[in-house]
């Protein structure tokens, strides 16, 4: 575990060189989501994988998460892109790292590559999307809705019934974040890039998500924009891909470093899981 300053923010970074001790095969960035989401996601469930496998493994709290800074403002998407550059910059990971970015982390990472493309090997988005209008437009109605209920007793109370007393101190620890800073007001506020931006994003993108989830339908739009993109889904799940089916996206991310040529110190690996195979490993 480490501190880095970096730009006037105190960030936490979470580091797992491989464990066979050798040189890393790559460095694999982890970016985690929004409000009720941290590096811990990965931790505990793709970060040690990704290590055992021989990868440099570098995962960080996103400003105002976890153990990071938690400035009153400063949280549009582009402050997040700058973080994510800084990082690599202030770790003098000079050259093109692969990216893993879970919900917004996928937003951010997208944005990673079309600002700074030299800087992109992959991106493997999970439950995640571009910025767009109708992305600003929905986040401002998440965001809002979460500001006023995760406030509300009853509202934490309703969540520990029914997702259990963790999920309770997430949403807490979410409604707090939102009440100190203007998370909730600068996200949909985010400068949006263009679609020539967006398709200047050259790296090859897996994006991956649960067939039960409201971003499915996201699919085709992204496989017609991106000119090296291709999907795949996970039976049965809806957003919370990560958490309740890791060993599926561990499989999946294995398999796609080593389609994009990165030479792991795990036995050989098949092509990407079929929706059969995925739908047997999700059981």
């Amino acid at each position: 575990m480490a501190f880095l300053d970096l730009g006037g923010l105190r960030r936490h970074v979470q580091r797992l060189a491989p464990q066979d001790g050798g040189p890393p095969a790559a460095t694999v960035v982890l970016v985690h989501g929004l409000l009720t989401d941290s590096l811990a996601s990965y931790y505990f469930t793709l970060g040690p994988a990704l290590a055992t496998a021989g990868l440099d493994v570098l995962m960080y709290d996103q400003r105002g998460h976890g153990r990071t800074a938690r400035p009153a403002t400063g949280y549009r998407l582009e402050h997040f892109v700058d973080d994510l550059a800084a990082l690599l910059d202030g770790l003098d990971l000079t050259g093109p790292v692969h990216l893993v970015g879970n919900s917004f982390g996928g937003t951010v990472a997208f944005g990673l590559a079309a600002r700074r493309p030299a800087r992109v090997a992959s991106i493997l988005a999970i439950e995640s999307e571009p910025a767009s209008r109708s992305w600003a437009a929905k986040l401002d109605g998440i965001l809002r809705h979460a500001e006023h209920e995760l406030v509300r007793e009853t509202t934490l109370a309703w969540v520990a019934e029914q997702r259990g007393a963790h999920t309770a101190r997430l949403a807490r620890s979410a409604g707090r974040l939102l009440a100190q800073t203007s998370l909730a007001r600068e996200i949909p506020a985010s400068r949006l890039p263009g679609g020539a931006e967006l398709r200047s994003i050259s790296c090859p993108v897996l994006a991956v998500y649960g067939t039960d989830s409201d971003l499915a339908h996201q699919a085709a739009w992204l496989d017609g924009l991106l000119p090296d993109c291709r999907t795949t889904f996970v039976p049965g799940q809806e957003h919370s891909v990560l958490v309740e089916a890791p060993y599926t996206v561990r499989k999946l991310t294995l398999s796609w470093l080593h389609e994009c040529g990165v030479r792991l110190r795990e036995p050989a690996h098949a092509p990407l899981p079929t929706g059969r195979e995925l739908e047997d490993s999700a059981r």
